[in-house]
C-alpha cells in the first residue's frame, strides 16, 4: 500500500442459514481486508447464545488459533475496521452488542453518520451510557429507543429516518439477519445466495471466495429482513428513496477490489476504460507506460492498449512490507515509498514514460516517485491520474485528509507538475470519468471532485 492514498472505509458481511455461519464470515472479511487493517470482528448466534469475538489486527491475526471455533451458530455477522469517526482503541471494534427487551441484538456498520454528533449529544441530556466513542452505537441506541416495540424491522427503519449520511448495515435480532443501505446507497451493499442460506457483504469478492453466487445489490434505501429458514421480506426507510442513488464514484477509481462487481460493473474494466479514457483526453509521446502498483495497473493498461504504448513494470513493488506510515521511528518513514517500490533501473535508463496511478492526494509520494526514477537514468517522467483532481475530503466513511492538505484544493494542475518535478501532468476529465463507468453523473456521490456533497456535511 502506497501511503499517499485515500484510506479505505469498513467492510461488513452477514450470513444467515448457513452451518458454521462464522467461518464463511471470517472468509468474508479476508477476502474484503483492504477495506480496513485496524481490527475484525465476529458475533454469531445458534438462537439461545450469542458468542462474540473482537480484536485489533488484520482479519487471519484475530481469528488465528481457536478463535473461530467457539464462535457457533449458523447465523453471523462481521466487520472490518479502518476508523473514520471515534478513537482507534477495542472499544469501538464491531460488531456491537446490546441487550434490550429479553433479546441481543448487534450491529456492524460501514459509512458515516454526518449527524451522528448532536444525536449522541441529544441521548446524553436524556440520560443514554455510551461506551464507545463510535457512530455506530449512536444507531444502536436510537433502535432501542425506537416507538415500536414489537417490530425490529420498524425499529430498525425509525432509527434510519433519524440519521444523515452514509452506511450500510448488518443487523443480527434473534435469528433474523437484517442488512439495510443508505438512501442514497452511497456504500455498496450486495445479496448473494450460499447453499440454502445467504450472504451479504460489501464487495462482491467476498461471494467468489465462499462460492456464493451474487444475486442482486441491496437497494438504496432498502431494509432487508433474512429468516433462520432463508425467508427474503424488503423493506423502505422511505418510499422517495426508490428513486435516489449517489454511490461513491472513487469505488470504482480505488476502493473496491478490481475483481468486484458493482451495479452490475466489472470494477476491473471500469478501471481500464478510465485508462483508455485517460489516454484519449491526454496522450504523450513516450517508451513505455508504467503503472504506480497495484492500484495503478489496470489504468494503466487501458492508457497502454489505447496508446499503442508498450506497458512495462518499471516499479517493483516490495508486497512483504508492513505499513511503514505507522512505525515509531521518523527514519522509518522517510524511506517509506523506498522501501515499497524500487526502480527496474536496467529497463528505464534513458526513456521516457509516462506513471499512470488511479489518484494524487496530497502529492509527497508521487514527488518522491518521481525523484526515484530521475535517480535511476530516466530521460523523462510524464505523469498522469485516472481521476479528476481531489479536492474536498470524504464525509461518508473515507479517512480523508484535510481540505488544506490536499494539494489539488488550492494549487494548479501547472503548480502540482512542477511540485512533483515531472515534465507534465494530467487528470481525467470528470465527463471522462463517467464516460468509462457508464452512468449519469446524477447517479453518483463525487464530493472528493467536486465538493458537491449528497447527504449533507457534520
Amino acid at each position: 500500500m502506497i501511503e499517499d492514498k485515500f484510506h479505505d472505509e469498513c467492510a461488513v458481511v452477514g450470513v444467515v442459514n448457513v452451518p458454521e455461519a462464522a467461518k464463511y464470515c471470517y472468509l468474508g472479511l479476508y477476502a474484503m481486508q483492504h477495506r480496513g487493517q485496524e481490527g475484525a470482528g465476529i458475533v454469531s448466534t445458534h438462537g439461545t447464545q450469542v458468542f462474540a469475538h473482537r480484536d485489533t489486527g488484520l482479519v487471519a491475526d484475530v481469528f488465528s488459533g481457536e478463535a473461530l471455533t467457539g464462535l457457533e451458530g449458523s447465523l453471523a455477522i462481521g466487520h472490518t475496521r479502518y476508523a473514520t469517526f471515534g478513537r482507534k482503541d477495542k472499544s469501538n471494534l464491531q460488531p456491537l452488542t446490546a441487550n434490550f427487551l429479553n433479546s441481543s441484538f448487534s450491529i456492524a456498520h460501514n459509512g458515516n453518520l454526518v449527524n451522528a454528533r448532536s444525536i449522541r449529544d441529544r441521548l446524553e441530556k436524556e440520560g443514554s451510557i455510551f461506551s464507545t466513542t463510535s457512530d455506530t452505537e449512536t444507531f444502536l441506541h436510537l433502535i432501542a429507543k425506537a416507538k415500536d416495540k414489537q417490530s425490529i424491522v420498524n425499529r430498525v427503519i425509525e432509527a434510519a429516518r433519524k440519521v444523515e449520511g452514509a452506511y450500510s448495515l448488518v443487523v443480527k435480532s434473534g435469528q433474523n439477519l437484517i442488512a439495510v443501505r443508505d438512501p442514497a446507497g452511497v456504500r455498496p451493499l450486495s445479496l448473494g445466495k450460499l447453499g440454502s442460506g445467504y450472504m451479504v457483504a460489501s464487495e462482491t469478492c467476498a461471494f467468489d471466495l465462499v462460492g456464493a453466487e451474487l444475486v442482486r445489490e441491496i437497494e438504496p434505501g432498502e431494509v432487508l429482513r433474512i429468516t433462520d429458514s432463508g425467508e427474503l421480506e424488503s423493506f423502505r426507510i422511505d418510499e422517495s428513496s426508490k428513486s435516489r442513488s449517489a454511490l461513491c464514484v472513487f469505488e470504482y477509481v480505488y476502493f473496491s477490489r478490481p475483481d468486484s462487481v458493482i451495479d452490475g460493473k466489472s470494477v476491473y474494466a471500469v478501471r481500464k476504460q478510465l485508462g483508455y479514457e485517460l489516454a484519449g483526453e491526454h496522450p504523450v509521446d513516450v517508451d513505455y507506460v508504467i503503472p504506480v502498483p497495484d492500484s495503478g495497473v489496470p489504468a494503466a493498461l487501458g492508457f497502454a492498449q489505447s496508446s499503442k504504448i508498450p506497458l512495462e513494470f518499471g516499479l517493483i513493488r516490495n508486497h512483504y512490507v508492513g505499513r511503514t506510515f505507522i512505525e515509531p521511528q521518523q527514519s522509518i518513514r522517510d524511506f517509506g515509498v523506498k522501501i515499497k517500490l524500487n526502480p527496474n533501473a536496467k529497463l528505464l535508463a534513458g526513456k521516457k514514460v509516462v506513471l499512470v496511478d488511479d489518484s494524487l492526494v496530497r502529492g509527497t509520494t508521487s514527488k518522491k516517485i518521481v525523484a526515484m526514477l530521475r535517480q535511476a537514468g530516466v530521460k523523462e517522467v510524464h505523469f498522469r491520474i485516472s481521476s479528476p483532481p481531489t479536492i474536498s475530503p470524504c464525509h461518508y466513511g473515507i479517512d480523508t485528509p484535510s481540505k488544506e492538505e490536499l494539494i489539488a484544493s488550492s494549487n494548479s494542475t501547472e503548480e502540482i507538475c512542477e511540485f512533483i518535478a515531472a515534465d507534465s501532468l494530467a487528470y481525467l476529465s470528470m465527463d471522462g470519468m463517467y464516460r468509462a463507468v457508464e452512468q449519469k453523473r446524477e447517479n453518483y456521490c463525487d464530493a472528493c471532485f467536486s465538493e458537491n456533497y449528497p447527504c449533507g456535511v457534520p
